[in-house]
């Protein structure tokens, strides 16, 4: 897809370079800590989790989860292929439980005291906490929220985004309609919806999100987690990861 809106309104960290897919929505893979039992200042950076003191208190879904696979891949990219095999090792070495369920799970779990501190997508949280139902908006209410590797390189993020396919019928329009949900006023939409951050410079978060704070993103130009997802998959094997 070639677009002048496109690349106007889509900065080039949320685009894929030759144009094959753009960002709608960004979301921070972060961590999610219990209120009562963790101190924030104990907290800093993805790699610091693999440290003993975390032993028994980290909750994570599966590794056949794509934003692990694409957390893992940032850490390759970042620190090398030997670094992200002790990072995944380490992680496991600290799990509360087996690898299970989704991020809602995770967050559950921290709030019914199984571990203390879940990794998980942003907007998973401000759906729990605007959930209809009670069990999982307690939940949310039950942790707080921490933007991890401020000091270096920025918290991992993930997209939901789109693209055209080669042999689309209805090419022209289906560009325009990428082109619409990237303009001012879907992205205010997105923002208040979904709980992700939009990706349109100078379109305010949710409320909810604005109170979180801002916070450093990690500015790698996305389409290179998937260059590096098959090597990600080979270390979460290699580790045991389930």
């Amino acid at each position: 897809v070639e677009s002048d809106i496109l690349k106007s309104n889509v900065p080039s960290i949320f685009r894929e370079p030759a144009g094959n897919w753009y960002a709608l929505t960004y979301r921070a893979r972060i961590i999610a800590y219990s209120s009562e039992r963790v101190n924030p200042e104990s907290l800093s950076t993805y790699e610091n989790l693999t440290n003993p003191n975390w032993a028994g208190k980290i909750l994570i879904r599966s590794s056949d989860n794509i934003y692990n696979q694409s957390l893992l891949s940032s850490i390759i990219i970042a620190k090398g292929d030997s670094i992200a095999k002790q990072w995944a090792s380490g992680i496991m070495a600290n799990l509360a439980r087996e690898p299970k369920g989704n991020d809602r799970d995770q967050v559950k779990a921290v709030a019914a005291g199984e571990g203390d501190i879940a990794i998980v997508n942003s907007y998973y949280i401000g759906r729990m906490i605007n959930s209809e139902n009670e069990l999982e908006r307690k939940a949310g209410e039950s942790v707080s929220i921490f933007f991890p590797n401020q000091e270096e390189r920025g918290t991992h993020i993930n997209v939901s985004g789109a693209g055209v396919t080669r042999y689309a019928p209805n090419k022209v329009n289906a560009i325009r309609f990428i082109e619409f949900l990237t303009n001012t006023e879907a992205q205010k939409v997105f923002a208040e919806a979904n709980y992700e951050y939009p990706v349109k410079p100078g379109i305010e978060p949710h409320e909810l999100l604005k109170s979180w704070g801002k916070f450093k993103a990690d500015t790698i130009n996305l389409a290179l987690l998937g260059e590096r997802n098959k090597e990600a998959v080979i270390i979460f094997d290699e580790v045991g990861w389930k």
